[in-house]
């Protein structure tokens, strides 16, 4: 397992109450961390029938699921005022757009920041939300493996082309195209289903607040990737509550490779005082 100390990113709830991206990320890169990472919601039908996996209900632990802005949007305004942070999402619900537009938006978003953006992704616990865009729940994750599929070809292709059941279209052109493969990874529990769907699909994994025994499910997804023939180690991104040293020395050496800190987003003197005490925390893990 990796004897590497884990990248130390942010991850801020963004909603129209809190701290603008474009206010927030520069602070987050003068503490000298290492990622900022934002959600999707796109809307919340006010009658759900599926539960929140956080309150086991159909109610919302927090109101901002309410007010999320779009995270395309918002990172791009984090990276007209960045120059190194990684921009990432935990987590896009890519089956909730156009395959073909939301490729543009990606490669956009990726080109503008000098090749700064990750994908992160969720199968998606809403089932209401999704049914909204069409999105039948039984066949989400083929749908959201066809989307992944198709951007890839949209940005590696010169002429692009892919035939699926949800994502059809012929020989196309679209630029601009990444500057290397952007990474993605997926949000979803600590299951061997989930690790083996992330191992044929995707480049790592991202944990849920609802995950406990981490180290034991970065090493059990370690074995998995192995068994499916990929080379090398995944990227594992640990959300966490508060720093602890030795439990981020645990992680690191189960595998772990990055670690999540929720933001403070009032106002920028406590979002800047609360960075400054994450980072001191953390002291000795790298956070560039």
């Amino acid at each position: 397992m990796s004897d590497q100390r884990p990248r130390v990113g942010i991850v801020q709830f963004t909603s129209d109450r809190g701290l603008p991206p474009q206010r927030l990320a520069p602070l987050i890169e003068a503490a000298g961390f290492a990622s900022y990472f934002v959600p999707e919601h796109g809307h919340i039908p006010t009658r759900r029938d599926a539960a929140h996996p956080g309150t086991g209900t159909a109610e919302l632990p927090d109101d901002r699921y309410l007010r999320t802005l779009d995270p395309w949007t918002s990172l791009a305004a984090a990276a007209a005022v960045t120059e190194r942070i990684e921009l990432a999402t935990a987590v896009a619900l890519p089956v909730q757009a156009d395959p073909i537009t939301l490729a543009k938006t990606i490669a956009t978003v990726d080109h503008l920041s000098s090749g700064r953006v990750a994908l992160g992704v969720g199968f998606g616990w809403n089932l209401d939300e999704l049914a909204d865009h069409g999105v039948p729940a039984g066949r989400r994750r083929t749908m959201l493996r066809e989307y992944l599929e198709a951007m890839r070809a949209l940005w590696r292709d010169e002429e692009a082309q892919y035939e699926g059941e949800f994502v059809r279209f012929g020989p196309s052109w679209a630029w601009p195209k990444p500057s290397r493969a952007v990474p993605v990874l997926v949000g979803a529990g600590g299951t061997d289903k989930n690790f083996s769907w992330i191992a044929k699909n995707a480049d790592g994994w991202i944990t849920t607040p609802q995950d406990r025994g981490i180290a034991a499910a970065a090493r059990r997804f370690a074995a998995i990737w192995r068994e499916h023939g990929r080379d090398g180690a995944p990227r594992i991104v640990a959300l966490d509550g508060s720093p602890e040293r030795d439990r981020l020395a645990r992680w690191a050496e189960a595998g772990v490779t990055d670690v999540l800190y929720p933001a403070v987003d009032t106002d920028e003197g406590a979002a800047a005082e609360h960075l400054r005490r994450v980072a001191g925390a953390v002291a000795g893990a790298s956070v560039s």
